[in-house]
């Protein structure tokens, strides 16, 4: 039921500034254009944002609205290609607007795990938290929420940074001591379930809401038979972007940490109102295609490129060559995707094209094939070689 859309590489600044926090503006890449007014633009650093200011102007659109996007955005971060990590990248998006229920965050974080199994990742892990849930740990510490985006944008560096370095960081922001020791027992402490979050936070009423959130989304994760493995609570997963309200999830591969997430997302149901002026529940992911494609590269996942085109036909000479491109002509008009080797070079240079592309056939049109109006066949999976004539060549062709 999700449908495609797409929005503009440009966006205006001021769409753009004050939703992701700030070591994320940091990133957007600004245009010189009207610097200083409300039409500086710039390009987009992700697909939610643009997706919201879409929903904001198109209020009559039938509710829940579910909208899948493919579409590169850019980030003005170092490369870090072992990483999947560039300026330039596309992001594969899947939204759903309109309803507060965990059902549309269970189906989302479904959709995940049936894509990342479909491309044969073996042990990736899909870590989900609760926004409300920091909301609640922030107050557990001892500090009031005005603090949140502080604390969750020092404990998402967890899994590139050590706890030493995190409390170094919060006490460089005036984050009392006594409260970085009480995070410290929380977040490094072991392993935290739903059950320990739930003692944790009773009496705290945003934390208490952001439990029972996850115990509805986990429940219906089980009943739609996500193999447990799959999925897991992580109380320190925090997703530096500021718009998150609700549930949080980010898929890793733990025996490749070097690689970071392949997805990320979570609920944002207050992001569309601040375009709009009315809050509309929202939730959605990303899936990095550079980066899914980089971590297959790594974990040789990808099977050997392979081209569209199924038969290369041979060049001998210039003599020869109409021959050539009436037998080429003849393979396409039966839809076979056929390529003519352009240069009259030795055979042994065009088989060798043929391999590097993975083109599984070679039509071969030499003096003697023209002479007899035949035409001999080489498999290069196979290396067998066969010499047909062109109507034998023709249900051939219909059978590839």
């Amino acid at each position: 039921g999700f449908e495609p859309i797409e929005t503009p590489a440009i966006e205006y600044l001021n769409v753009l500034t004050g939703k992701y926090g700030e070591d994320a503006d940091r990133l957007i890449y600004r245009l010189k254009y009207k610097e200083g007014t409300k039409d500086e633009a710039a390009l987009h650093y992700d697909l939610t944002v643009p997706f919201s200011r879409v929903i904001a102007m198109n209020k009559d659109l039938p509710k829940p609205f579910k909208r899948y996007q493919i579409q590169p955005v850019w980030r003005a971060d170092s490369p870090q290609p072992n990483q999947g990590r560039f300026r330039e990248f596309v992001q594969c998006d899947i939204d759903a607007v309109g309803s507060k229920s965990m059902l549309v965050d269970a189906e989302i974080i479904c959709i995940v795990n049936e894509i990342l199994t479909s491309l044969k990742f073996q042990n990736f892990i899909i870590k989900i938290n609760n926004r409300k849930v920091l909301n609640g740990l922030v107050t557990y510490v001892g500090l009031n929420t005005s603090w949140t985006e502080e604390i969750c944008r020092s404990i998402d560096k967890l899994d590139k940074i050590s706890f030493a370095e995190v409390a170094k960081e919060l006490k460089e922001k005036n984050v009392p001591d006594d409260s970085i020791a009480k995070l410290k027992t929380v977040v490094s402490g072991g392993t935290v379930t739903i059950a320990d979050a739930e003692n944790l936070l009773k009496g705290i009423p945003v934390g208490e809401e952001g439990v029972t959130e996850l115990k509805d989304l986990f429940a219906y994760l089980t009943s739609m038979n996500i193999p447990k493995e799959n999925f897991v609570f992580e109380i320190s997963l925090a997703r530096g972007l500021d718009y998150y309200t609700g549930p949080i999830f980010e898929t890793t591969l733990p025996e490749h940490t070097h690689i970071g997430s392949l997805t990320g997302g979570g609920r944002y149901d207050e992001l569309i109102g601040s375009f709009s002026g009315v809050d509309t529940p929202a939730v959605g992911t990303s899936l990095g295609l550079d980066r899914i494609l980089s971590a297959m590269k790594q974990l040789n996942m990808l099977d050997k490129a392979q081209t569209r085109t199924k038969i290369l036909v041979t060049s001998f000479s210039k003599e020869t060559v109409i021959d050539s491109l009436n037998v080429a002509s003849m393979f396409r008009q039966q839809g076979v995707n056929t390529e003519i080797f352009h240069e009259p070079v030795k055979l042994k240079t065009q088989f060798s094209y043929a391999d590097k592309k993975v083109i599984r056939y070679v039509a071969i049109l030499g003096e003697d094939e023209i002479k007899n109006n035949k035409i001999t066949i080489k498999d290069m999976t196979t290396g067998e070689q066969k010499t047909l004539t062109k109507e034998e060549i023709t249900k051939w062709a219909a059978t590839i």
